[in-house]
């Protein structure tokens, strides 16, 4: 009953045009997106990171054994791991430094979440995720991140990534988007990224380019902040100063994109 009830929320809570205009082909994201114990804050962040159109591009299903690159303070968690739980089966890749303060997370999250299998990533030694056995691979806003680190950092997990799926598997990857036009080297402070970047970088470790969405795009950002993407909300880098410019401007503009491994 409590499933039933759930997934009558999501419904009302998704327009009707969602639904309308291409029925999901997993119904169960709905009822994840809706769960009454993800949190308020969580919440407030739907309007801007759009979770079931995002993972329905995606092609998350239950079934599947999906892995998380840097889960970070777990808001997709909350949406993947309780989907995951019953049938299929979700992983964690934190980074080795973060490892420690996700595994308290999901301690504390444990009635909730369920257990989690956490694989850290390691910017030099080989994986230790068993090779072949991901149906998914998505990683949200850390492309950028592995850039400010680095090359080969990125080079590094998008050959982990490559590994750790199955013929056929899929990557999504979801970033801040910087311009083709804009300098390159804004990459390396701005926290923006440009989509050329990322298809380089996964075409170079195997991958092949299927499919983009631009569900997560935001035409008011105009790229060019002051304390780059982290001007924006969640971050407010600035404070109080701007805030309500900046809040009615809302989270970055942002791209999806899909991979597959042939």
């Amino acid at each position: 009953m409590r499933h039933l009830l759930l997934a009558a929320a999501a419904l009302a809570a998704v327009p009707a045009i969602t639904i309308a205009a291409k029925p999901l082909s997993n119904p169960g994201i709905l009822t994840a997106v809706a769960d009454p114990q993800r949190s308020e804050a969580d919440r407030a962040r739907d309007k801007y990171r759009h979770p079931v159109e995002t993972l329905e591009f995606f092609g998350i299903q239950p079934t599947q054994t999906v892995i998380e690159y840097q889960p970070g303070g777990g808001w997709f968690t909350a949406i993947l791991a309780p989907m995951l739980r019953e049938k299929g089966s979700y992983i964690a890749m934190p980074s080795e430094r973060g490892a420690a303060s996700f595994k308290t997370l999901a301690e504390k999250n444990v009635g909730f979440w369920g257990p989690i299998t956490a694989y850290s990533f390691s910017n030099t030694a080989p994986s230790t995720i068993p090779a072949g056995t991901a149906d998914r691979v998505v990683t949200f806003r850390n492309v950028h991140n592995m850039i400010m680190a680095g090359e080969p950092v990125a080079a590094k997990a998008f050959g982990d990534f490559y590994a750790a799926l199955k013929s056929g598997g899929i990557l999504g990857v979801e970033d801040h988007r910087l311009p083709e036009e804009k300098d390159s080297a804004l990459e390396k402070s701005s926290g923006y990224i440009k989509k050329s970047t990322v298809i380089r970088l996964a075409t170079a470790a195997g991958f092949k380019l299927v499919g983009e969405s631009k569900v997560n795009a935001n035409p008011k950002d105009t790229h060019d902040w002051p304390e780059g993407v982290w001007t924006l909300p969640p971050t407010y880098k600035l404070g109080d100063k701007d805030r309500a410019k900046y809040q009615a401007i809302g989270e970055s503009d942002r791209f999806l994109l899909k991979f597959v491994k042939p």
